[in-house]
């Protein structure tokens, strides 16, 4: 319980940071309202299109008579169009921040700087990040569709696929949600993937109780767009708490810790000190 507290508090603290940080959130909101004007646009050519679809997929329907034609068609339409929903649904938050890599990257950056003790990045070029990224995300969308299956096949047992199948649904999308999230800050912290679902697998609660809330709200695409920015700088913090940045001494520090140990040539050892003893 402790550990779903302390995500919820992460989910909350990252969208603090961007409202005290005004010109972050809005730099951070660019890449969700470019996916989704993008998305909007598909889906819109996909609503013109479907019937247009149905018809050519169906040439066998076309001397039936009425209304069993438009049922047919109509209803096929209406799946197509769905599918396409619930994929858009489904990859949203992988293609913003894919498209936003360079823009999250930095608001990682930002965050570790503003917290102290910021990771040094793997040197790597912008194409290899993107690679990688796209990498991921096929990587957690492939696990994904395996559970959404599952879960799809588990919704036909009578009381339990009405009742526990949709509140695990939302749990398995919190959880591979936190893993999207959290990829830019651990990659920063050359964490490969595999290790980053088996980091956030050890903290399960601390990842369902920074995703599942968000995906409920993210269920609004509106909200995606102004969540966004925080739920990455969430991500960033809870990344902080798997992964802490190892501290550097400092070089002061090391000077003054060599000026005691070593005495001048010539001079004579303190009596009581460490070098009067040899």
């Amino acid at each position: 319980m402790r550990d779903l507290a302390a995500g919820m508090k992460y989910l909350v603290e990252g969208q603090k940071w961007v409202a005290r940080h005004g010109r972050w959130w809005g730099f951070g909101m660019l890449p969700a309202l470019l996916t989704l004007v993008g998305y909007a646009v598909a889906l819109a050519f996909l609503g013109g299109w479907s019937k247009d679809l149905a018809g050519w997929a169906t040439p066998f329907a076309d001397h039936w008579g009425s209304p069993w034609q438009s049922l047919l068609r109509d209803a096929l339409a209406a799946i197509v169009f769905g599918g396409g929903l619930l994929l858009s649904l489904l990859t949203f938050t992988a293609v913003t921040l894919l498209v936003g890599q360079p823009f999250y990257e930095a608001l990682c950056a930002k965050v570790d700087e503003t917290e102290g003790g910021a990771p040094t990045p793997p040197e790597s070029p912008l194409w290899r990040e993107l690679v990688i990224a796209v990498r991921d995300s096929v990587y957690v969308l492939v696990r994904v569709a395996a559970f959404g299956v599952l879960l799809f096949a588990c919704g036909f047992i009578p009381v339990i696929g009405q009742t526990v199948v949709p509140v695990l649904g939302f749990l398995v999308s919190g959880f591979f949600l936190t893993v999207e999230l959290a990829a830019v800050a651990l990659q920063r912290r050359g964490v490969p993937q595999p290790e980053r679902i088996r980091l956030l697998r050890a903290r399960l609660g601390l990842a369902l109780g920074f995703g599942t809330p968000l995906i409920l709200a993210f269920l609004i695409p509106l909200v995606t767009v102004l969540a966004m920015p925080g739920a990455v700088a969430g991500a960033t913090l809870l990344a902080r708490d798997l992964v802490p940045a190892e501290e550097e001494p400092s070089p002061s520090s090391d000077t003054a810790a060599a000026d005691t140990d070593i005495t001048p040539v010539g001079a004579q050892p303190v009596p009581g000190s460490p070098h009067a003893a040899s």
